[in-house]
């Protein structure tokens, strides 16, 4: 077997099955859409307020449901017929861009309205993130599984490339409105997808007892086992540290780097073409060390701290690809 053979077949190997192919490409094609969204509403608010505070209470809108809601929605998730409630929360999602869309063609969007939207949005998050993390398990077989999950985060950063990307083409020629009706249409292929599985190849789990206490249970487990608590005390650190992005970022290119709205979704861009690179090489591993994670978080925050002192967009592309 030829070395590209052999790369192929260890980067891509659960892309032999065929329901997580169906998976995959509905994916693709939903994620670049739902990225578009996610720039082209910051962008919205930024136009209609110039307010860092009012992207904030934006960010707050559309992630804040995700961290209240995460345990319940997990164990809803662990109840549930998996590929059932991805369809619906996708058809959900898709309703919330049609509803954006609306508010965005009005002469004066209402900017109540458009964090009722990302409330919404925030809601279908919750519930989509562990069932779609979950469901990728019982799509491919156990030796698989690695591989599969590594894809799927591919799969994420990937579509923060082209995502903002076409956020940026779209603002420079259709307007918010109609990307955001490209969003909406985006969300069919995925849903099509999940519609098109075999069900009796699907490697399904036990679905969860009802049970009081679960929640709890949940907690005191991940308390008590370092490899779980370790990685989720270092994402909380890092996550609530840097990952603002999409309120400093917009924020930075325009007023710190003299940058346009363009320029930022192009920044956004080349960040996650550096995650893409760092994702691919996950997949070839079947076992990330936590010393690894450890490095990379440590590496990360150097990278934006760079980032906060760069003196110019052009040398904020490579700074940016390098936080990735």
């Amino acid at each position: 077997m030829s070395a590209l053979a052999r790369f192929r077949d260890e980067t891509f190997s659960s892309l032999r099955t065929r329901n997580f192919r169906l998976f995959f490409t509905g994916q693709v094609i939903s994620q670049i859409g739902n990225w578009m969204t996610l720039v082209v509403q910051t962008l919205l608010v930024l136009k209609i307020t110039d307010s860092g505070i009012a992207l904030g209470v934006l960010m707050i809108s559309q992630y804040g449901p995700v961290l209240l809601l995460g345990p319940w929605a997990g164990l809803i998730a662990d109840r549930s017929d998996k590929r059932r409630l991805l369809m619906a929360v996708q058809s959900m999602a898709m309703l919330q861009s049609f509803v954006l869309a609306a508010l965005a063609f009005m002469p004066h969007p209402p900017l109540y309205g458009l964090y009722a939207a990302a409330l919404f949005g925030g809601i279908t998050l919750a519930f989509d993130h562990p069932a779609r993390r979950a469901f990728v398990v019982e799509m491919v077989e156990i030796e698989d599984v690695p591989n599969a999950v590594s894809l799927n985060s591919a799969l994420m950063t990937g579509s923060r490339i082209v995502g903002p990307a076409l956020a940026g083409l779209a603002l420079a020629t259709i307007g918010f409105g109609w990307a955001f009706i490209a969003d909406g249409v985006s969300y069919i292929a995925v849903i099509a997808a999940f519609a098109m599985m075999r069900t009796s190849e699907l490697q399904r789990s036990t679905p969860a007892k009802r049970e009081s206490g679960q929640i709890r249970a949940g907690f005191r487990y991940a308390r008590s086992v370092p490899d779980i608590w370790t990685p989720l005390i270092m994402m909380a650190i890092v996550g609530t540290l840097t990952y603002n992005f999409q309120v400093v970022f917009p924020l930075f290119t325009t007023r710190d780097l003299g940058g346009s709205k363009v320029a930022f979704t192009l920044l956004f861009s080349v960040m996650s073409m550096g995650a893409l690179v760092g994702a691919l090489a996950a997949a070839r591993r079947r076992h990330i060390a936590l010393r690894t994670v450890a490095l990379s978080s440590i590496a990360f925050g150097a990278g934006m701290a760079v980032m906060s002192v760069t003196p110019n967009i052009w040398l904020a592309y490579p700074v940016s690809f390098l936080i990735g």
